[in-house]
């Protein structure tokens, strides 16, 4: 089974690379570092950080060098984060996992970019109104698409083995932003809806797959609008199946053959480069239908599907796994990420019985979510589980 660990390119730099790697390879004794090359804004306390200990994560900020020659005259581009300075961690890390016998991933926020959504937000999702959500790009947007492909290709000169693709898919209404308020009870009906996109390009998209686009949103914004308007009305339940006589759901079925075209057309262009797509799927078998996951079509189209083994007991686990294989991802198809930390574990016996039921399983690969987050009782932790 190979194994990895997931971290931030502030680690590397914070830490310097031989504390950085030193930890990888002889605490926690794992086989690769899976690192962050896009991601999106967050704040985090980092316990072992030797230079704080609560940093601040620009939005969509980009953590390698780009090539100026290859986004000539693109919008959507990447843009190195301030914390980099001059450096290029990637290529850092490449030099040290090349020389250390490790394998590099790079882990890649794609469609979950404020600074891109901001700056751009008409490749912004929009709702059934039109407000667009500066927080995301829309996988249907022909430059999103092109900016995702091209991405892509500059990991290519790093030596990276595997693309974890994080966010390559719509997101819907509440996804977390900087004081996201919802002061009335709007009901999972009311925010499934308003999660919808209806963007030119997935109005388009879905009137080629026989869709009456117009028609589907006259009818959410007028189901929003009662929903909305009475408190009574939020509350009652609505399959989302029958709304307009089933055509929003062929609508969503629609958003989810964008989203599984836009994954084809990423892991081939990761292919050509001799590097693997792992489609990383955090809700798991049964959630991200509004989200555009389609797992049995995503199986096919990614060379991996990755999941949050997020649980505190190996049954667990197992029983995730098993609903993978219901929706055709067999275990051997699979990457699970652990959590070593308390929240999740109470020990190393705890974090082995769970990659032993992966073991058991024929799941190839095992990440450990975070470096960074964690403390480095919890590195030791891995290493332990790991040899036993």
């Amino acid at each position: 089974m190979e194994s990895s660990v997931l971290a931030f390119a502030t680690d590397l730099i914070d830490e310097g690379a031989d504390t950085f790697f030193g930890n990888l390879t002889d605490r926690a004794g794992v086989g690769g570092v899976t690192l962050a090359s896009v991601y999106h804004a967050a704040r985090d306390v980092f316990p072992h950080n030797p230079h704080r200990v609560v940093r601040h994560l620009e939005p969509g900020a980009a953590y390698f060098r780009p090539d100026a020659a290859r986004w000539a005259g693109r919008r959507l581009a990447p843009t190195p984060s301030g914390a980099i300075g001059e450096r290029d961690p990637f290529a850092e890390a490449a030099e040290q996992a090349q020389r250390r016998g490790l394998k590099l991933h790079a882990w890649t926020v794609f469609c979950h970019n404020d600074r891109l959504g901001f700056q751009h937000p008409d490749c912004a999702p929009a709702n059934a109104f039109g407000d667009r959500y500066p927080t995301e790009l829309c996988p249907a947007n022909p430059e999103v698409r092109e900016y995702a492909t091209t991405l892509v290709a500059e990991f290519a000169r790093y030596g990276v083995d595997a693309i974890r693709a994080e966010s390559l898919h719509f997101h819907g209404l509440r996804h977390g932003y900087h004081h996201e308020r919802y002061f009335e009870e709007l009901g999972p009906v009311t925010e499934a809806l308003l999660g919808l996109c209806f963007c030119a390009h997935c109005r388009a998209n879905a009137v080629s797959a026989g869709v009456p686009a117009g028609e589907v949103q006259d009818a959410v914004r007028a189901e929003l609008r009662a929903r909305l308007a009475d408190e009574r009305r939020a509350a009652e339940p609505a399959a989302l199946d029958e709304l307009a006589g089933g055509a929003v759901a062929a609508y969503i079925d629609a958003a989810a053959l964008s989203v599984t075209s836009l994954t084809t057309e990423v892991a081939e262009a990761a292919e050509r480069l001799d590097m693997r797509l792992t489609f990383m799927d955090g809700g798991g078998p049964g959630k991200g239908w509004l989200s555009g996951i389609d797992l049995p079509a995503l199986g096919k189209a990614a060379h991996q599907i990755e999941t949050l083994g997020y649980a505190t007991t190996p049954e667990a686990i197992r029983e995730k796994i098993a609903a993978f294989a219901l929706h055709g991802i067999r275990p051997q198809e699979m990457a699970v990420i652990l959590r070593p930390m308390a929240q999740d574990c109470d020990g190393p016996a705890n974090l082995a019985a769970k990659i032993g039921v992966l073991r058991e399983l024929g799941v190839p690969e095992v990440e450990f979510y975070h470096y960074g987050l964690m403390r480095l009782s919890s590195l030791d932790r891995i290493g332990t589980a790991l040899n036993q």
